[in-house]
């Protein structure tokens, strides 16, 4: 029997690249933020919300999913709290909000804790998190930002107060996995910080722990939403169809990952798309710069061209700029809306701040272009193809495929 799913983000690719794990399995999803009244709104069978808490205090981040979960956790759906594969902001606060609001729905909380996405290369063993076969804490983002002193699991969820218990990787591919959860389930207020090397690990994690117990939630990232969707039956859902577009798509990158700096460089490159560099002071500041920008962009798109815009950083950058510039690049853009034919954005922040701009309240799931790159349509004042991307996945071509796929979107008017 297909089940129905609430998953809370942090921000806003997350939130899509796990809706769209249910989404290619043939169940309607959506991703939401802001105002959204309360579940019976979007009566979607998988419902995900980007709570934009990234870049919050621990406190606020706690606060600000209590509130959520409060609005949008009906007793029907199943909780699965996503989380950056990295551990960047503040998971663990976000677990206490979960934790506390499942004990006063269903009793003592079980959380299965499962964030390798094997598929972007994050893996982990030993409770411990690795990229690319490496320990996170000598990956270039930890060394640009991280939250907790270390990425041993049981050591993070401990800063909140939260009991963990490592599953390791022998368990999980052994004949005890499905009894260890039932233990721990029984045991209640516990999170299983699982071990998993492979989306086959994932599986085996997904199917042992679904039914330990009425209270059971889960967090993790694309990876381990893969694996539970794949458990659900699949349902046929109309596919999603648009008028045909000769306007340009709009590609804007403003992660400071190296993935998505390179995939950049490689698609401005190629000639097919104009390439706008910004530099911040010009998104920090006013003046006729910032008009100017707009209406080269928008000429560009009326004229069926695509334009990549980028929020150009020095080798050190001031992290706590990062929403600043993302708003200002925003309020340039806005006036570029009625010119958009598709939209890719590299980085949930500056995604969310654009379509916010643009008054989008949500995107309809349509499809995956690769793993951790969603596909879908904007709901709300735009109406367009969309592809959101986190700004540590892919590799130097994403970029060009995620252009090619939505030029074939806006121009056959399908997303198949």
């Amino acid at each position: 029997m297909a089940r129905d799913w609430l998953i809370l983000a942090d921000d806003l690719t997350g939130a899509a690249d796990c809706a769209i794990a249910f989404g290619r399995r043939g169940r309607a999803a959506a991703v939401m933020w802001e105002e959204v009244a309360d579940a019976s709104d979007h009566q979607l069978p998988v419902l995900a919300y980007d709570a934009a808490s990234r870049g919050l205090s621990a406190a606020a981040a706690s606060r600000r999913h209590a509130k959520v979960l409060a609005r949008l956790g009906e007793p029907g759906r199943i909780l699965f709290k996503k989380i950056d594969s990295t551990l960047r902001g503040q998971p663990a606060a976000e677990m206490v909000a979960a934790l506390a609001h499942l004990n006063s729905q269903s009793g003592p909380a079980f959380g299965v804790f499962a964030p390798a996405f094997p598929a972007t290369g994050r893996t982990t063993l030993d409770g411990r998190i690795h990229v690319k076969g490496r320990p996170l804490e000598e990956a270039e983002v930890w060394q640009r930002e991280h939250t907790y002193p270390n990425a041993d699991l049981v050591d993070v969820l401990a800063t909140a107060g939260i009991r963990g218990e490592k599953v390791t990787l022998a368990t999980v591919r052994g004949t005890e996995l499905k009894a260890t959860f039932a233990r721990l389930a029984a045991e209640g207020d516990v999170i299983a910080a699982c071990d998993a090397e492979t989306d086959h690990d994932l599986h085996l994690i997904a199917e042992a722990s679904l039914n330990a117990s009425p209270s059971t939630f889960f967090i993790g990232s694309a990876g381990l939403a893969h694996a539970l969707a794949g458990l659900d039956a699949d349902a046929d859902v109309e596919p999603l169809r648009i008028p045909t577009s000769a306007q340009g798509t709009l590609i804007v990158v403003g992660s400071l990952a190296g993935a998505s700096r390179a995939a950049a460089r490689e698609l401005a490159a190629t000639g097919t798309v104009e390439h706008f560099p910004v530099a911040p002071d010009l998104l920090l500041g006013e003046g006729a710069d910032r008009a100017k920008l707009a209406a080269d962009v928008m000429k560009r798109l009326l004229a069926g061209g695509d334009a990549l815009v980028e929020i150009m950083m020095n080798d050190a950058p001031d992290m706590a700029l990062g929403p600043q510039l993302a708003q200002g690049l925003a309020d340039v853009l806005a006036p570029v809306a009625p010119a958009i034919g598709a939209f890719a954005a590299t980085g949930g922040e500056t995604a969310a701040a654009l379509l916010s701009r643009f008054g989008v309240n949500g995107i309809r799931l349509a499809d995956e272009i690769e793993p951790g790159v969603s596909l879908g349509l904007t709901l709300g004042a735009l109406s367009v193809p969309i592809a959101t991307k986190a700004g540590a996945f892919g590799d130097e071509l994403s970029l060009i495929r995620i252009s090619e796929r939505l030029r074939a979107v806006r121009t056959e008017g399908s997303f198949t």
